[in-house]
């Protein structure tokens, strides 16, 4: 099961997420997302855990405990949705506009 957590606190590591999960069982993989231009955390991340019974578990207790100093915020993740070609914000570098 895929797991998302939000509200993490910027010192958040791969390996820190990780653990808060392993005493619930098998932790497949952790991992926090950085912006890509920063290399700085997002404040989120993904756990998957491979027995789903052990994840149910983790979300129920996990989901709103502090983690220095912030209340997290933990789920199933939702499946990622394909972005259409209209979903993307406007460019404006092919069009002319204007003053009058």
């Amino acid at each position: 099961m895929n797991i998302y957590v939000s509200n993490l606190s910027f010192n958040v590591t791969d390996d820190d997420l990780r653990g808060f999960f392993e005493s619930y069982g098998e932790v497949t993989s952790a991992k926090v997302i950085n912006d890509k231009f920063t290399g700085r955390s997002r404040g989120f991340g993904f756990v998957e855990m491979s027995d789903n019974a052990a994840a149910k578990t983790a979300i129920s207790e996990l989901d709103g405990g502090m983690v220095e100093g912030r209340a997290i915020k933990v789920t199933e993740a939702k499946p990622r949705e394909e972005r259409s070609s209209n979903d993307r914000r406007p460019s404006y570098g092919n069009k002319s506009y204007s003053r009058y």
